[in-house]
């Protein structure tokens, strides 16, 4: 009795074979690399959340405890302009004395009071050209003029837009800007602080993200 031959593959059939493996795992391929990217993209926007909450949150608690005193050598500031404590607020920009100073090191000379400014300013980065950054500049010596000295960070980069808006408890609306140098203003804090920083989001589009500081100390500390 006669056995046939085992019969084998042909090249036809390797060839097509060969050409769903290989389209198969091509597809895996682009899953992987699709599912990476993604992963990429979403760490992305949760640094960049967390980067916006974290110095939304630092500026709210420093502008909560902002306060202005009377209690200055009178010999050395004559001038209201000069007062070692103000509240000195714009549309875009703001420098004021708070109690929130954070010490570093522990036999730093250095209290709970300090002077904080918060600006944009084109980053230092050369590598960033044309970027923007929100900084915040912090002096802890405030028996010196405001508007000098002390140390400048970033605080958050790439912001496009930086926004403060005061509330004025008197007239029940926002102000553009508040300022203790004014004999007018010279004894109060705006009751809430409404900051608001515009950066792009995960869709290349600008998003406008804000929140709002209580002041608690919103009147002078008097002379005793």
């Amino acid at each position: 009795m006669r056995t046939g031959r085992a019969r084998g593959f042909t090249l036809m059939e390797v060839m097509v074979a060969v050409a769903i493996t290989a389209l198969m795992g091509t597809v895996v391929a682009m899953a992987f690399q699709t599912g990476l990217t993604a992963k990429e993209s979403v760490e992305e926007d949760a640094d960049r959340y967390r980067q916006v909450r974290v110095a939304m949150n630092r500026m709210a608690r420093e502008i909560g405890s902002a306060y202005v005193s009377d209690r200055f050598d009178l010999k050395r500031f004559r001038d209201q302009q000069d007062r070692p404590t103000n509240f000195v607020g714009e549309s875009d920009r703001l420098l004021f004395t708070t109690f929130a100073h954070q010490r570093l090191y522990t036999d730093v000379k250095e209290s709970d009071q300090a002077v904080v400014e918060y600006f944009l300013e084109a980053s230092d980065d050369r590598a960033a050209k044309g970027r923007v950054d929100l900084k915040r500049r912090v002096n802890p010596n405030v028996d010196d003029r405001m508007d000098r000295g002390g140390t400048t960070d970033v605080l958050f980069e790439g912001a496009k837009k930086l926004e403060f808006e005061y509330w004025n408890s008197e007239k029940k609306e926002w102000d553009d800007e508040w300022d203790t140098r004014r004999t007018e203003q010279k004894t109060i804090l705006p009751t809430r602080v409404r900051m608001s920083i515009t950066a792009v989001d995960e869709t290349g589009k600008e998003a406008r993200y804000s929140t709002q500081a209580r002041i608690m100390l919103n009147t002078e500390l008097p002379r005793y």
